[in-house]
């Protein structure tokens, strides 16, 4: 009993194309969310208020960012989740052999 090695738990990270595409949507989102944000209260204001505008980007970026990121985080999960929930490699019955991913109907 006590020679035997700590079971090891299934690996619940997301993979790193998926975090690095996920933290680059949050990035294009409060940049696009700052730009809008400028763009449209510059557009109301009449008197060059470069400030308030400037404020109100900043604004709507981070508000864009945090949107973002919490669809991201959500996202994310539900597919690792999804991914732990994925049966194994199963016989086809028709050829013989395994096929990744698939169930059979009965």
């Amino acid at each position: 009993m006590l020679d035997q090695p700590p079971a090891v738990p299934p690996d619940s990270s997301p993979s790193l194309l998926a975090r690095v595409l996920a933290f680059s949507a949050i990035i294009v989102a409060g940049v696009c969310g700052g730009l809008i944000g400028f763009a449209v209260m510059d557009l109301s204001c009449d008197d060059g208020c470069t400030t308030t505008a400037g404020l109100v980007g900043l604004g709507t970026a981070v508000g864009a960012a945090i949107g973002t990121g919490i669809v991201a985080v959500l996202t994310l999960r539900a597919a690792v989740e999804w991914r732990a929930q994925q049966p194994g490699i199963t016989a086809d019955p028709v050829a013989g052999q395994g096929r990744p991913g698939r169930r059979h109907r009965r």
